[in-house]
């Protein structure tokens, strides 16, 4: 995820602690949407539709928090 960021994610996960939960909710997110889509036979596709909008909520306010961190001061 946002492979041009990558020194910045490393930092922002130093020292930013919001950063930090959000990205760590971010991979969990991913992590189970993966194992629900792989494993769980007839899975309920409401709840993995609900999981990944909130992943790209997240996903678009990590952005925006990188963008905010990599602005000129």
């Amino acid at each position: 995820m946002f492979p041009e960021y990558r020194d910045l994610i490393t930092q922002l996960k130093q020292t930013n602690p919001h950063f930090t939960r959000l990205f760590n909710r971010h991979n969990e997110l991913d992590h189970a949407i993966k194992q629900i889509e792989t494993r769980v036979p007839g899975y309920n596709e409401l709840e993995v539709e609900t999981l990944k909008k909130e992943k790209l909520r997240i996903k678009d306010e990590l952005h925006l928090l990188l963008k905010k961190a990599a602005a000129p001061v």
